[in-house]
């Protein structure tokens, strides 16, 4: 079975939500869907005063554990147009596996939030694809056939480089991921799941014929 890990950091915890979705869809197109949290860097005390979902319940990944899937789903927001210190963090590691080229051939893919519409959510999801590609991954998006980014009848994230949310009302309230959101979201899952499932199979039979 195709493993693919959703790999995310969330402060507020629309980027965990989003990343629920993304199982979601991985799990809908058969294959195996695990969801895993990177550090965090800000110290406990400052994150709890500062209202963090810590989520103490998902476990942490590891950077050398990477390289055991097939493809990667990447959660950040956006800062200042950027994915996030912690993610940044933990992929400024995997220097190891780059030198191995441990994750050349596999599927990289980003979903991310900001706190406006238009506060980076492109930006961030192209730069990360940057990490990906020095990394020799195989870089997916949310391709067209997903209607929903095309909806101009509501306030709505997703771009053809990765689903998103937008995590302000506008108002200074906590928006949450809407429906379309969500679904993009699930979308993007299955639509990794099923190129990594295919490369896969590809790399089998080279292996048989070889």
């Amino acid at each position: 079975m195709t493993n693919v890990l959703v790999l995310y950091y969330s402060s507020y915890g629309h980027i965990a939500t989003l990343a629920s979705a993304v199982a979601d869809g991985v799990r809908r197109a058969g294959a195996h869907a695990t969801i895993k949290r990177v550090p965090e860097l800000v110290p406990e005390h400052v994150a709890r005063s500062a209202g963090y979902c810590l989520a103490p319940d998902v476990p942490e990944a590891s950077v050398g554990e990477l390289a055991e899937y097939d493809a990667i789903v990447i959660g950040t927001p956006t800062r200042f147009g950027n994915m996030a210190a912690q993610m940044k963090n933990f992929l400024d590691q995997a220097g190891g596996l780059w030198a191995r080229d441990a994750l050349v051939g596999k599927v990289g893919s980003v979903f991310t939030s900001t706190g406006s519409q238009h506060g980076g959510q492109e930006s961030t999801l192209l730069s990360t694809h940057t990490v990906l590609l020095h990394l020799g991954m195989v870089v997916v998006g949310l391709p067209y056939t997903f209607k929903g980014q095309l909806r101009m009848d509501e306030i709505t994230g997703g771009s053809p480089y990765g689903a998103s949310t937008l995590a302000d009302d506008g108002h200074g309230g906590n928006r949450q991921p809407s429906a379309n959101e969500l679904e993009a979201a699930r979308f993007q899952g299955s639509h990794v799941a099923r190129i990594a499932s295919a490369l896969a199979g590809t790399a089998a039979q080279e292996r048989v014929a070889a």
